[in-house]
Parts: C-alpha cells; structure tokens; sequence
C-alpha cells in the first residue's frame, strides 16, 4: 500500500511539472532592422506592452531590433523557417512573392501622407494584404515611415546631378528603374551596411525618410539632403500563415486586436516624428536641406514617370489607377 502511494504521489507530483511547464507563456520573436527609437521600433515595443497586459499568462514578445537576429536580407525567410513570428519589412521586400506590391515603390505616385493612408484603407489597398496569403505569409496591417528624400555627397537639384553616381537601393527593380532613369547607379544593399557605406565613401547617396536618415545618423555623412517626397516607405507587418493558423481563434483575435492599436501608435509616431527629425537634421547643422523649386521637382517627376509604364502589367492598371485616385 505504502508503495502504491508513493508512485501515485510522484505520478500526481509529474502531472503537476507537467501542468507548470505547459503553463509557460509561448515565446513570440519579433524582428526588425529598424532603431527602436523610429516608428517602426516604437510600434513593436507597443505591441510587446499590449500583449503582456492582455494576455501575457500564454504569450510574450520578444522584440529585436537594428538587425539583432537578422537582416533585412534574411528575415523573410526566418519568419517562413519559423525562427520568427512576426517582422516588418519594407512594401519593397516583397516583390520576389508578389509583384503587385512594387505599386509602393512608383515614384511620385502618392502627393502626401494622407493620400497613401486613403489608398491603404480602400478595398484594393487593403486586398493588397493579402497579395502574399499563397505564399505561406499574412499581411497584418500597414506601418507608416513617411515619404522618402534624396541625400547625397553632392547637390542634387535637378535630375542631371545623379547622373553616374551610386545610390544604395532596396531589393527592388522598381527603385533599381528609378535611378536608372537618372542616369544614376543602383546598388542593392542591406540596411544595416548604408551607414559604413556612405562614411566610407563606397556610394554616393541614398534615399530614406527623415526618422531614418536621422536615427541612423546618415545625416552626418552626407552634406546634402534633397527634399524630393519623391516616394514612401512603409512596411507591412507579417506573420507566417503557419504560425497565425495554428493559434486558438481567441487568442489570434487579442494578438491581431493588439497589432492593430499597435500599428495606429506607430502611424501617429510617424507623422509626427517627420517633420521632428527634419529639424534636428536642420538643428545639427551636418547636412544642408535641399528644397526643389516647381520646376526642378518637374524634372524629377518627367525623368522618373516612365517606370510606371515599364512596369504597369506586372503590378496592373487598376491599381495604379486606384492609387492615383487618391490623390484627390
């Protein structure tokens, strides 16, 4: 009797480890190549706080940014390998899955801010999410940066100033197009590598939104900012339909909940850190700012509208048409 009490004990006893290990919260990796001080990173961070207070018996996020645990290059693929559940990346990154979001990547197609916020939340800006469903990913929500500037070694005021010098681009063949039609050299390179690059002289320029020119201090290693608005950046937060699929229906619905408020906070931050961070670049006196007049931003605009026809049937007319729209 003695004995048959002591191995219901220790069967009792391993249940209950067992119950304590299973209890554990599930560990949610969140990836980005962004500092945390940018939207990008402040979203993520507001993500972690929301899951934590809603539901953080059963889950934590972890968040990684600046290229932790991978770059801009590898990302993708972790969250398909589910080395990480969620990640960010540019509208740019994804065109090898879908050919339809290098829409964000014409130039001059949005006027401002407010048009690109119409468009993403119209019928064909949101199907637009799920444009990379077949490709074992789901497009949660838009993330804003802002609109993209020039910044060079030398002035750029009219298209004939890219003429043969080399700018660190996105994976993307769109952009790779734009600078083309500058007569400019587009160089593919991952985002944690521009600074060295641009210190060291090995490219001319780039282009990037003012959080990120600032947070990443390219400021200080380009005398010249040219404020073109000549296109956005903004990403889209994705998960991998492996991971989003195998969760509790109830659970899934305070995670996407949660993102959601997420991405708002992180869409407020961007618009106001815009303008922001286009002071303290002003205010540090290491980069003078360019501002085209009518007739020099028409250059640009003439040169660089070509690529929409060269690639209007990988993305489709309708959607051009439907960005265009709302511009109104």
């Amino acid at each position: 009797m003695k004995m048959l009490n002591r191995v219901l004990c220790a069967l009792a006893l391993f249940a209950g480890l067992s119950a304590f290990v299973h209890a554990a919260p599930e560990t949610i990796k969140f990836s980005h190549v962004v500092a945390e001080n940018t939207p990008k990173g402040q979203m993520a961070l507001k993500f972690r706080d929301l899951v934590a207070e809603r539901i953080g018996d059963k889950y934590v996020v972890e968040v990684y940014p600046n290229s932790q645990l991978f770059g801009d290059g590898k990302e993708m693929e972790a969250l398909l390998l589910g080395d990480v559940q969620f990640i960010a990346p540019s509208l740019s990154k994804f065109s090898k899955y879908t050919k339809q979001l290098q829409l964000y990547d014409l130039p001059f197609l949005f006027k401002d801010m407010e048009a690109v916020d119409r468009f993403q939340r119209s019928e064909a800006g949101q199907a637009l999410l799920e444009s990379v469903k077949g490709k074992g990913m789901v497009g949660l929500g838009y993330l804003h940066n802002g609109l993209k500037q020039l910044s060079a070694n030398d002035p750029l005021r009219v298209p004939a100033d890219a003429d043969g010098k080399k700018f660190r681009i996105m994976s993307s063949d769109v952009l790779a197009a734009q600078f083309e039609a500058v007569e400019a050299v587009p160089l593919k390179k991952p985002f944690s590598e521009v600074f060295t690059l641009l210190q060291t002289r090995a490219i001319d320029g780039q282009e990037n939104t003012w959080s990120n020119i600032y947070s990443k201090k390219f400021f200080e290693v380009q005398p010249y900012i040219t404020e073109s608005n000549h296109g956005v950046l903004d990403y889209m937060v994705t998960t991998s339909t492996e991971f989003w699929m195998q969760l509790p229906d109830e659970d899934r619905e305070v995670l996407q909940t949660a993102l959601a408020e997420a991405v708002a906070h992180g869409n407020k931050i961007a618009n106001e850190k815009a303008m922001k961070d286009r002071q303290n670049i002003i205010d540090s006196g290491r980069s003078q700012i360019i501002t085209l007049t009518d007739d020099q931003r028409q250059q640009w605009v003439e040169v660089m509208k070509p690529v929409w026809t060269e690639f209007q049937e990988q993305i489709g007319p309708e959607l051009i048409e439907a960005a265009v729209a709302s511009n109104q």
